[in-house]
């Protein structure tokens, strides 16, 4: 939070939401629907990431106001939208993606397994056939883990027998009794 107290001390931020760089206030650091319905994200917050944002989008830097005008950001983020509608995710995607205008794809749970990105980092894992984040952090000397596979629905006899080594047996049917344990 470091960094928002000292926005606020210097008269870079405000209490109002959606009106900041980080919290969709800016033009350049926002997501976008496209023509598909799908949606992208910009965060090219520093000034060589924002021109070559603006170079790819083949905008003219000076037919936009000065990039952190705050005053001028909902005019700018008004020409984004109608820009970003033109085309589909997969096309933004093809211009964009790789690029140094800070730009990715929005994807849904089911699309960010198979992102490349994604594949290369080995972000997700398959375990007994469920796709599922791989443990976080990742090391290069200790690797974690991986997580144990969804387990059944323990029955009652099981879940006293493991609250046993903690509870006394009246404080597991006292628990039982509310309909904690069941």
């Amino acid at each position: 939070m470091t960094a928002f107290h000292g926005m606020m001390a210097a008269g870079l931020g405000s209490h109002e939401r959606g009106t900041n760089i980080l919290d969709t206030g800016a033009h350049f650091y926002e997501v976008y629907e496209c023509s598909d319905g799908r949606w992208i994200s910009v965060a090219a917050i520093e000034g060589k990431f924002y021109a070559e944002l603006l170079r790819r989008l083949d905008i003219d830097p000076a037919t936009l106001p000065p990039q952190m005008e705050r005053e001028h950001w909902p005019e700018a983020k008004a020409r984004l939208t109608a820009l970003f509608k033109t085309r589909t995710r997969d096309e933004w995607c093809a211009l964009l993606e790789g690029t140094d205008a800070c730009f990715a794809p929005v994807l849904t749970t089911d699309e960010a397994p198979h992102h490349p990105h994604n594949k290369m980092r080995r972000t997700y894992v398959e375990i007994d056939g469920i796709v599922q984040p791989a443990p976080a952090p990742r090391f290069s000397r200790t690797i974690p883990d991986l997580p144990i596979p969804p387990q059944p629905p323990r029955g009652l006899d099981e879940a006293e027998a493991i609250l046993a080594d903690w509870l006394e047996p009246a404080e597991t049917a006292a628990l039982r009794a509310a309909g904690t344990i069941g």
